[in-house]
C-alpha cells in the first residue's frame, strides 16, 4: 500500500511540474493572441496545451470510466489537422460512421491517442481520406493509402518497427499497450481497392 501510495505523490509531482511547462506555453499563446498574425498558431499552441494537460491528469484517472466516443473522435482530428497544418502536412478529409450513443469504458486520453496515432500512422503512409467506424463492441479505422506490406504485418505493433524512416516506430506500440490495458485486442490488414485498416475489438460493457 505503501509502495502504492509512493507512486501516486511521484506521478502527482510530476503533473505538478508538467503543468508549469504548459502554464508557460498557455502564456505565451495569449501574448501570440494579440496579434492578429500569430492568432491562428496561438490557438494550435492552446489546444495543445489542452491535450497535453488531459494526457498528464490521464495517469490519475479511473481506468473503469467511460465516455462519449464522439467527443474522443472530435478531439483526435482536431489535434491532427493543428499538427498537419502546422507541418505543412497534407490536408485529410475524415469521415465517421458511429453508431449512436457508442461509449468507450476507460480513459478518453488514452483512447485520443489510440485514435492520434492511428491517424498519423495514416497520413505518414500515404493516406488522405481516414474513416473511423464503430459499432458493437468494434471501432475500424481505415485509410485510402497503399496498405501495410505482407512483410510488416506480423511485427508492426513491435516498439521501433515503422515504415518511415523519419517516425520513431513507437506510434503502433502506443496504441496496442493502450489498447490491451482496457482489456481490447488491435489487429492491422489491408482494404480492397488499396489502403490499410486497423480493427480494435473491446469488451462488451
Amino acid at each position: 500500500m505503501n509502495g502504492d501510495h509512493t507512486a501516486e505523490l511521484t506521478i502527482e509531482g510530476l503533473i505538478h511540474d508538467l503543468n508549469n511547462v504548459f502554464q508557460t506555453i498557455a502564456e505565451i499563446a495569449e501574448v501570440l493572441a494579440g496579434d492578429s498574425k500569430m492568432s491562428r498558431y496561438a490557438g494550435t499552441l492552446q489546444r495543445s496545451v489542452d491535450r497535453g494537460q488531459r494526457i498528464a491528469y490521464s495517469l490519475l484517472q479511473d481506468k473503469a470510466a467511460s465516455g462519449d466516443f464522439t467527443g474522443v473522435v472530435d478531439r483526435a482530428t482536431e489535434f491532427v489537422r493543428d499538427y498537419l497544418d502546422t507541418a505543412k502536412g497534407p490536408a485529410v478529409l475524415f469521415e465517421r460512421r458511429i453508431d449512436p450513443g457508442f461509449r468507450l469504458a476507460g480513459d478518453p486520453s488514452g483512447w485520443e491517442r489510440v485514435l492520434v496515432n492511428l491517424f498519423l500512422n495514416a497520413v505518414e503512409a500515404g493516406g488522405n481520406r481516414i474513416t473511423v467506424e464503430a459499432s458493437e463492441n468494434e471501432i475500424a479505422i481505415s485509410d485510402n493509402g497503399p496498405g501495410i506490406a505482407p512483410e510488416m504485418l506480423a511485427s508492426l505493433f513491435q516498439p521501433h518497427v515503422s515504415t518511415k524512416s523519419i517516425t520513431s516506430g513507437l506510434g503502433l506500440y502506443v496504441v496496442r499497450s493502450i489498447v490491451e490495458e482496457h482489456g481490447g485486442t488491435v489487429t492491422a490488414g489491408n482494404v480492397e481497392p488499396t489502403g490499410a485498416v486497423f480493427r480494435i475489438v473491446i469488451p462488451k460493457s
